[in-house]
């Protein structure tokens, strides 16, 4: 039964998922919030998902969640082609909203979608969980650039290199039908949300290269993330019908940011492109640069005479409970009618995210600079 005093009354679309799993399992843990209402595909994980919560309603109907007149925040975390019909339903019947990114297929759906949360009356709160601006290194950079202590930033290099393993089998991201412009899109809307937040300028023009490197897979029809990361051990794409992924799982990216600066990404799922060789993130301004790792936690600043300082060391340990420290309270003083706006990462940076992919994955198409 939910709790009269929850200011939070969930319901959750994609519930047993990679992503839906962790977000439940947090948000059993926040005393303001109650999970009411749950819709996934599969029976089976559905039935174990409702007991874990004690949800009022399991369906595999999503509709049946975002209509329930007991819940008043509705989480997305089902693949990129689900998110749209959903969030519209979600904006027609005033529910607040956390959507994952990339926030629709396309950035014609992403700018319906921030049009009607805009324009909502009574306000509705709504959160698209870019994470990377929440890990502390990254937090440091941007204090940094708005000190001025590199000048004006001329360059940025971003490298984000996620390798899956080479057994793990095709999911629903390697489907272009349910997937939106493939690893371009999921970590590259990440990379370049963070880049923009930390120098305060948005893209101009893209050009990108983008391929599917990693060997053929196992397809094993419709499993999820989690399934897929535990049935490779041990096993070979051969032992299984195997396929290639429809998706680009790499992609270099060069743009022109509206400051006149330019930039770089590297972005990555291919197996064997590791990570920890370098740091993610270089500025480079007209007074100093500065590099940036999560991994090792270093923030290190070089000067005009190639002096190497650290300026910060704090190693990733991980973001804990995300609803109790950043969700929640960004949406409780929306949800209570006390304020219309946020700072948080909102459907508008969903949006501004998605033309910058969209453009990126049209000049991998065409092979030329395209207009974001």
């Amino acid at each position: 039964m939910v709790m009269a005093d929850s200011l939070f009354k969930v319901g959750v679309l994609g519930a047993t998922g990679f992503i839906g799993s962790p977000y439940r399992a947090e948000i059993r843990e926040c005393k303001e919030a109650e999970i009411v209402a749950l819709c996934a595909r599969r029976q089976d994980l559905l039935a174990k998902a409702a007991r874990e919560d004690q949800a009022q309603v399991a369906t595999q109907d999503w509709r049946e969640v975002v209509e329930h007149p007991e819940v008043n925040l509705v989480v997305i975390g089902t693949p990129d082609a689900l998110h749209h019909e959903a969030v519209v339903a979600c904006a027609a019947q005033g529910k607040h909203l956390l959507c994952e990114k990339p926030v629709g297929m396309n950035a014609a759906q992403a700018e319906e979608m921030w049009g009607l949360y805009r324009d909502a009356q009574p306000a509705l709160a709504h959160f698209v969980p870019f994470w990377t601006r929440m890990v502390g290194v990254f937090e440091v950079a941007r204090d940094i650039v708005g000190s001025g202590e590199l000048g004006e930033i001329v360059s940025t290099v971003f490298r984000w290199q996620n390798p899956r393993p080479a057994t793990m089998p095709l999911t629903w991201r390697d489907d272009p039908e349910l997937s939106s412009a493939g690893t371009i899109a999921d970590v590259g809307s990440h990379a370049y949300d963070v880049v923009r937040w930390i120098i305060g300028a948005e893209a101009a023009s893209v050009l990108a290269h983008g391929e599917t490197l990693t060997p053929s897979k196992a397809d094993l029809g419709a499993i999820n993330l989690e399934e897929a990361l535990e049935w490779g051990g041990g096993k070979t794409s051969e032992e299984e019908n195997a396929r290639k992924g429809g998706t680009v799982d790499y992609a270099s990216l060069s743009c022109r940011y509206t400051n006149g600066a330019v930039g770089s990404y590297l972005l990555s799922h291919a197996t064997f492109l590791r990570k920890h060789l370098a740091p993610e993130l270089e500025l480079h301004g007209t007074s100093a640069s500065l590099s940036v790792d999560r991994w090792s936690g270093e923030v290190v600043m070089v000067s005009p005479e190639q002096e190497r300082r650290i300026v910060k060391k704090a190693p990733d340990e991980g973001f804990g409970n995300r609803f109790d420290k950043w969700v929640f309270p960004s949406l409780a003083p929306i949800v209570r009618g006390e304020e219309t706006a946020g700072h948080h990462p909102d459907l508008e940076d969903g949006w501004i995210a998605q033309k910058f992919t969209d453009a990126a994955a049209k000049s991998v198409e065409g092979g030329c600079w395209v207009k974001v």
